[in-house]
């Protein structure tokens, strides 16, 4: 989302010159702008190619920009924030996208060729805990505010979420709390990220419960700890696609046994695998969560999300996986630290 969007906004009685002077003024940046009437409702979009075809056709610079304009303008709104055709946006080159109000007024502009996507999607973020196994590191700094390379850990997961467009961003604090509080005093990338705090440990899906406004249908869970480059957007479509209740991004994790292992049946031995290799996936510490489905966590209970997806099972609501490509460190100990030290001096 543009901080400054304003700059990209002209009325519908300026001139084609008057295009041209605000294209200048945004030379360093993208050169479309957005025309709206006398009511502030767009009505059209133009680009430096469009004024310049239009003088090659004859056009005068004191002619009106609606003779140029292009009014099947790309725009999104409450209805039609779709992450598919955002993405189909992105692939055709479109640039800007504007947001409007329901009257036609806009809201808000997007950069596309900046973000990675635009997801309807609310974000819970857990950094409550006391981050003991990096201790003496933590004692007197929680572990989210631990810095890899030259930025907090925390931060490389709440930048990466707005870079993919989520704009509700909650942090739930406890330990050491109130300096995660000062950290998101001030707005991060133009999101104002909110910090929550739980009044005692009630686990990585019990503070939930102290989140009190949700915007979207759509609620993202994650451990502040982790470092990875997870691609939010095709996590979402893949939830989205398996219309499921809760999806959980999951690691591929082998396991290699150094020895050739009997196959048995009973006392009889039928066959012998030779060193062989075990593969699994491991929970990542990431989910994508119906927002209805928050209702069935329990008030002031210690309750983790591997309880929440026993529940789901249990009840036969619908939990799928989510493949994570890409690297991932749960930085949980002073050797995977080192790993994520390491790791950020080559990104």
């Amino acid at each position: 989302m543009i901080k400054d969007f304003k700059r990209y906004i002209l009325p519908d009685s300026a001139t084609i010159k008057d295009a041209l002077i605000a294209l200048d003024n945004n030379s360093d940046d993208l050169l479309t702008l957005m025309i709206v009437n006398k009511d502030s409702c767009m009505v059209g979009s133009i680009t430096d190619g469009d004024i310049r075809r239009g003088l090659i056709k004859g056009k005068l610079l004191t002619d009106s920009v609606r003779d140029i304009m292009h009014t099947s303008f790309k725009f999104i709104n409450d209805n039609s924030k779709d992450v598919s055709i955002i993405k189909d946006y992105k692939e055709k080159g479109i640039k800007l996208l504007p947001y409007l109000s329901k009257d036609g007024r806009i809201e808000k502009i997007y950069s596309l060729n900046k973000m990675s996507s635009i997801l309807p999607v609310d974000a819970v973020i857990m950094a409550g805990g006391k981050g003991v196994r990096l201790r003496p590191l933590t004692l007197t700094t929680p572990k989210p505010l631990l810095k890899v390379g030259n930025k907090c850990i925390i931060d490389y997961n709440v930048d990466s979420l707005i870079n993919f467009g989520l704009e509700n961003i909650t942090v739930t604090i406890n330990y050491l709390g109130e300096q995660l509080e000062e950290h998101y005093k001030e707005k991060r990338n133009n999101i104002q990220v909110k910090c929550v705090r739980e009044p005692e440990y009630f686990g990585t899906m019990g503070s939930i419960k102290f989140v009190d406004s949700f915007i979207n249908d759509t609620v993202l869970v994650m451990n502040s700890d982790l470092f990875t480059n997870i691609d939010y957007e095709d996590f979402y479509l893949h939830f989205q696609q398996s219309d499921s209740d809760m999806a959980v991004a999951a690691v591929p994790y082998s396991v290699n046994v150094p020895y050739g292992i009997f196959e048995l049946n009973g006392r009889e031995i039928y066959g012998i695998k030779e060193k062989p290799t075990y593969n699994y996936y491991a929970n990542a510490g990431i989910y994508l969560i119906r927002q209805e489905i928050l209702n069935l966590i329990p008030d002031d209970t210690y309750f983790n999300a591997t309880d929440l997806i026993e529940m789901l099972i249990s009840t036969n609501r619908k939990v799928v996986r989510y493949p994570l490509t890409g690297y991932w460190i749960d930085i949980g100990n002073p050797a995977d630290y080192q790993k994520a030290q390491e790791l950020v001096k080559h990104l």
